[in-house]
């Protein structure tokens, strides 16, 4: 059935003269409309955290935003402003709020002590200060101080560092920076490639 632009526009014209005019019944139509399930969340703008491409995701989260109240992820959409990805997500961004929400989720530092088959939550400052404690003895169990030519070159190659695609270029100018002065030769970051 060919139908041109003109009976087209009457066609239109008429439904919406008997919408207006009230020959059909919408009540049950209107009875189905339902509020959104975002319509009263926080949007939140961020990075997923999955790879180094950094598309840009926006979190619903319901909540009053008070101290005492936790609030829930409720919705992670793409952002369509965000310049990467334009709204759309892969697989991995797409479960971000299952991720996020995940009763196995850890939320605190755990340790497995050497000959243990278990972990046991340690508290945050032990954490610091374990990884401190294990930086340092690594280094001053590696650390090279001049080559076989008896060239200064200060380096630790015991120690790998790493930066994120999700860090911030400045958290990964003073990671490279702390490295460095740690004599680190291996280092990279994710947000390189």
């Amino acid at each position: 059935m060919h139908v041109d632009r003109r009976t087209f526009l009457k066609g239109t014209a008429a439904v919406g003269g008997a919408l207006g005019l009230g020959v059909f019944d919408l009540s049950k139509a209107r009875a189905e409309m339902r509020e959104l399930k975002i319509a009263r969340t926080t949007e939140t703008r961020s990075t997923c955290p999955y790879c180094s491409v950094s598309c840009g995701v926006i979190i619903h989260t319901l909540g009053d935003k008070s101290k005492n109240v936790k609030g829930s992820v409720v919705h992670v959409e793409g952002d369509p402003d965000h310049p990467i990805n334009r709204g759309t997500l892969c697989p991995k961004g797409i479960t971000l709020k299952d991720n996020i929400q995940h009763p196995g989720r850890l939320t605190t530092p755990k340790v497995r002590r050497p000959g243990s088959d278990k972990w046991e939550e340690i508290s945050w400052e032990a954490a610091y200060a374990g990884i401190a404690r294990h930086i340092k003895d690594t280094r001053d169990k590696t650390f090279v101080a001049t080559n076989a030519k008896g060239e200064r070159v200060n380096r630790t190659p015991g120690i790998v560092m790493i930066g994120g695609c999700t860090d911030t270029n400045e958290f990964n100018f003073l990671q490279w920076k702390v490295s460095a002065g740690l004599g680190v030769t291996y280092r990279d970051t994710q947000a390189r490639v």
